[in-house]
């Protein structure tokens, strides 16, 4: 691709694009569009406001239908010369705002398009745009034609059959299991669990050698998502702050946010939901024990078991050692630390030996770092990690320092 020459048209269709588009300049947008290469249509739309291209360029009632002529440009003619970034950029931009019924064709062309490796990266770029405007969003929500919708699931369905991903989607509750937040007294209001993250991260990697795809962590949470996404990008935000890359999050509702069982239906919901969006991943749940998540897990694992590999739960109740047993016999493992959690994730085959010992040095660093309530508080939290500690030494076959 001659640069300067793409510059100079990418140039060019900014300044079309600029104050009140009329029908002549949108004309000349498509044959702009219609005449660039394949290098520069991927430059052009790479560069430019897309969601601003799309709101410029109109179907009218008396006159040209261009708007109908760029989307078949971009979505039909010429979306095998798109780049999977590009065609993720080009859906987002159709999804903001009222997705009419035209966008909603489009956006099933653009699927439809799709296969295999490609379609499964499509699918995570739009699930990882960083606010509410995900893939759920976009298929449970803006796509509102049921005929539609089922082309696309159908489509994605297939293609998971012929090629499944051979990694795992990382699911997680957000409040008692990344933070301290509602029933765990255990640590200071809003600490960050010594370990999680890297816990995160190394489920995301996977047990083999060659660590699997970065970005397979979403949150399963009770927090109650709102019309325009408020609450959920704040909830990005937070996780943000608190070192989280950037994940996905599938929200509750008002109406499922009081009673263990409801919090658990609302969370299921979105777990069938997302099981229908992803179904070439296998799936591990991190929750706690304070609200409905091992009934939720216990449900994930019945409706999809031999996609569900396993169910985390981080215990802030105190929950008696024969309880524990007898969960874990379903594939429901509880645990006091994230050292713990490592180990017995080793020992289900979802995260690597190496993982193990990443983790427990993580939650080692991240526990120096806390001020405790109290010296009481912080002896029973630093039993708790050594014995853990001891644990994962056996596992990793070298010697862990002590965490004082």
């Amino acid at each position: 691709m001659d640069l300067t020459a793409a510059t100079k048209k990418l140039e060019t269709l900014r300044n079309l694009m600029a104050g009140h588009t009329d029908r002549d300049e949108e004309r000349r947008i498509l044959g702009l569009l219609t005449g660039a290469s394949a290098a520069e249509l991927n430059f052009l739309l790479s560069n430019v406001d897309l969601e601003a291209l799309l709101e410029d360029v109109d179907d009218r009632i008396i006159g040209p239908d261009n708007r109908t002529a760029l989307l078949e440009l971009l979505c039909v003619r010429r979306a095998s010369e798109l780049s999977i970034p590009s065609r993720a950029s080009l859906v987002t931009a159709l999804q903001v705002g009222a997705t009419l019924e035209d966008a909603e064709r489009r956006i099933r062309d653009v699927f439809l398009g799709l296969h295999g490796r490609e379609l499964t990266a499509f699918k995570n770029l739009l699930d990882a745009g960083g606010n509410h405007q995900d893939l759920e969003k976009l298929l449970f929500d803006d796509v509102d034609d049921p005929a539609l919708r089922e082309d696309i699931l159908a489509h994605i369905r297939h293609e998971a059959e012929a090629a499944p991903s051979g990694e795992n989607k990382v699911l997680s509750d957000i409040d008692d299991t990344f933070y301290a937040n509602l029933k765990d007294r255990r640590y200071p209001s809003k600490t960050v669990y010594p370990g999680v993250i890297g816990f995160y991260a190394e489920l995301d990697r996977g047990p083999g050698i060659m660590p699997g795809r970065d970005g397979d962590l979403t949150f399963v949470t009770a927090r109650p998502n709102d019309a325009l996404g408020v609450v959920e990008d704040m909830t990005l935000e937070t996780l943000r702050e608190r070192g989280v890359p950037p994940p996905a999050v599938l929200s509750g509702s008002f109406a499922n946010l009081v009673g263990n069982s409801r919090i658990a239906d609302k969370k299921f919901d979105n777990f069938t939901r997302y099981l229908r969006l992803f179904p070439e991943y296998g799936f591990v749940f991190v929750g706690d024990s304070g609200q409905g998540d091992v009934e939720f897990g216990e449900r994930m694992l019945a409706a999809a078991p031999h996609s569900v590999h396993a169910v985390f739960i981080h215990d802030v109740v105190d929950t008696p050692e024969a309880t524990r047993q007898g969960w874990r016999e379903k594939r429901i493992f509880f645990f006091d630390t994230y050292v713990g959690a490592a180990v017995e994730a080793f020992h289900v085959g979802v995260i690597s030996r190496d993982g193990v010992a990443r983790i427990a040095c993580a939650a080692q660093e991240s526990m120096a770092g806390i001020a405790f309530d109290s010296p009481g508080q912080r002896e029973a939290r630093l039993f708790e990690l050594e014995r853990d500690l001891k644990r994962a030494a056996a596992v990793t076959a070298a010697p862990v320092a002590a965490a004082r």
